[in-house]
């Protein structure tokens, strides 16, 4: 599957210092996936060089390159250990 990052997702990465690798590790192997209402998906993944915190990523599938919306770490979801 093709992503792209809107303007505003390739911002979030430079702001909130994202590695765009574990963008593309959470499209691919993501500990949890689910569709909202509104159409996007949204992808959660821990990143362990990241105090294993819990990267989100929004995707908008509208068109045939899916588009990824804004990236964040989640404050409100926290790894169980």
């Amino acid at each position: 599957m093709d992503f792209r990052f809107s303007k505003h997702a390739r911002e979030m990465l430079f702001e909130r210092k994202i590695e765009e690798e574990w963008v593309y590790r959470a499209l691919e192997e993501p500990e949890q996936k689910m569709k909202r209402s509104d159409g996007n998906i949204h992808y959660f993944k821990n990143i362990s060089e990241h105090e294993d915190r819990i990267l989100h990523v929004i995707v908008n599938p509208a068109s045939e390159i899916h588009t990824i919306v804004t990236v964040f770490f989640d404050r409100g979801i926290r790894r169980e250990k």
